[in-house]
């Protein structure tokens, strides 16, 4: 299933797994049941490294790539969501946009805590009047003097209110130019005078992720914080979740992975009309199909995560990878829903919590919709 993986690769693989199964697993059901983020998880994480993967050793990164860091989240993903979603917005949307457009004094100061794990950052871009058309965006910022004045309100970000959040990243009009809205991203420090992380959203799914709107009332921060060129914030975050969509269809290839073994070893083991289901033609079929959409999901993004690397263009197939791996989870939870009976309507099971968490991946960093319009793009298509 990892031929195209190399040695080292292969051993990532091999220790993010037995982390998964050995650690992460085994609080998956209390931390979902009381939507709280295992701390000490998210420790453990920093000290394997995970956190560092994509960045250079300079940083305090382990100097791998996006490659490696899809191979953590994959494994994680298979047993806990969650725990995924934290390191992929941790890196994706925390480090990343620091590490990619921040001048070198940002990067000393904030890249080091961020890539050990031992502070988190959120990517404040989605409103209440701007998800997917984020050219919407209503959140303004003003200079007055050597200072910036937020105000606005975003909502959906993950890892804006946990006991280590540095801080926030946030996109926000800082002007016009030519008729448009002039985009710009600001870091917002934690504990900022007029920046408010509200209350922790009762989701769906993904319940142990830490998730908030937040609020802007004449924020004030230095200049200084200005991440990236002025009028910058639209492509670079464009460019942000394109990289990040690779992330997001490891994620989902892990979870879709997970339903199937789950799915396996529970027809092996369940006895219906005197025969192991796995025995029965149709369940057969239906595991089939489960490991089919594993395989393909995993091709997906693996491809596009080994054209990033190479510096090549990626952006319709991350784009093909999330739309792929993303319906893979999503339809792997029901039938392994399916396949478990009533059992896979319990939280207690883990398949009843990736029905659950799944549905955000055909959602999250850009929904099905906007994959579909990426790819026709791709193909010349106006619109």
């Amino acid at each position: 299933m990892m031929d195209d993986l190399t040695e080292e690769e292969r051993e990532l693989a091999a220790m993010t797994r037995e982390f998964a199964d050995t650690v992460v697993a085994p609080q998956s059901y209390e931390a979902d049941r009381s939507h709280t983020l295992p701390m000490d998880v998210v420790r453990q994480m920093g000290e394997l490294g995970l956190f560092g993967l994509p960045f250079p050793e300079e940083y305090g990164g382990q100097g791998g790539d996006y490659m490696a860091l899809g191979i953590a989240i994959e494994a994680l993903g298979r047993v806990d969501q969650s725990i995924a979603i934290t390191l992929e917005a941790g890196v994706s949307l925390g480090a990343m946009p620091v590490f990619r457009f921040g001048t070198e004094e940002q990067k000393r100061e904030l890249l080091p805590d961020l890539l050990a794990g031992r502070a988190l950052a959120g990517f404040g871009l989605t409103e209440p009047e701007a998800g997917s058309d984020a050219g919407a965006t209503r959140t303004t910022a003003r200079l007055d003097g050597d200072e910036w004045v937020i105000d606005g309100s975003k909502q959906f970000i993950t890892n804006s209110g946990t006991p280590i959040t540095r801080f926030v990243t946030v996109t926000a009009v800082t002007g016009s130019a030519d008729g448009r809205k002039e985009i710009s991203t600001i870091i917002v420090p934690n504990g900022t005078p007029g920046f408010t992380v509200e209350a922790a959203y009762d989701k769906v799914g993904w319940n142990a992720s830490d998730t908030h709107p937040l609020t802007f009332d004449g924020a004030r921060v230095p200049s200084s914080n200005l991440l990236g060129q002025r009028g910058s914030g639209f492509r670079n975050f464009l460019s942000i979740l394109d990289e990040g969509r690779i992330a997001i269809a490891a994620l989902a290839t892990g979870a879709a992975e997970g339903c199937l073994e789950a799915s396996v070893d529970y027809a092996k083991s369940r006895t219906i009309f005197g025969a192991a289901l796995s025995t029965r033609q149709n369940a057969q079929f239906t595991l089939a199909r489960m490991r089919a959409r594993v395989h393909t999901a995993r091709l997906a993004w693996h491809h596009a995560a080994r054209l990033r690397d190479a510096g090549r263009p990626f952006a319709e197939e991350a784009a093909i990878a999330k739309l792929v791996a993303g319906e893979a989870a999503m339809d792997n939870a029901r039938d392994a829903t399916q396949i478990f009976g009533g059992n896979g309507f319990m939280n207690e099971f883990p398949v009843g919590r990736h029905y659950r968490d799944s549905k955000i991946l055909e959602i999250g960093e850009g929904t099905t919709e906007v994959q579909l319009l990426v790819i026709a793009r791709s193909l010349g298509l106006a619109g």
